[in-house]
């Protein structure tokens, strides 16, 4: 356990921002997930919701350092394309 006061609200903080950083990220994984479900479902309405709602976390998540730019566009693009391919099927 840290003594110097800096180091203590360091501690402090970090842990703070781990938590949050960890409610992000699983709310981001579901949200990814729910879309996955909503396309294997095969109800194109409710995939486009899914993936809108996947792609504004996917796009908060870049913005707030939780994963990679390009890690966003590529799952963003792998849903879009899911989508796009369930729409033209239906």
């Amino acid at each position: 356990m840290p003594n110097i006061k800096s180091a203590i609200k360091r501690v402090k903080t970090n842990e703070k921002r781990r938590a949050l950083n960890a409610s992000q990220k699983s709310s981001l994984r579901t949200a990814v997930k729910a879309a996955d479900q909503a396309i294997l479902s095969t109800d194109v309405e409710n995939a486009k919701s899914a993936l809108a709602l996947a792609t504004k976390k996917l796009d908060k998540a870049v913005t707030k350092g939780l994963i990679h730019k390009n890690a966003a566009a590529r799952k963003k693009s792998r849903l879009t394309k899911k989508v796009n391919a369930l729409s033209a099927q239906a």
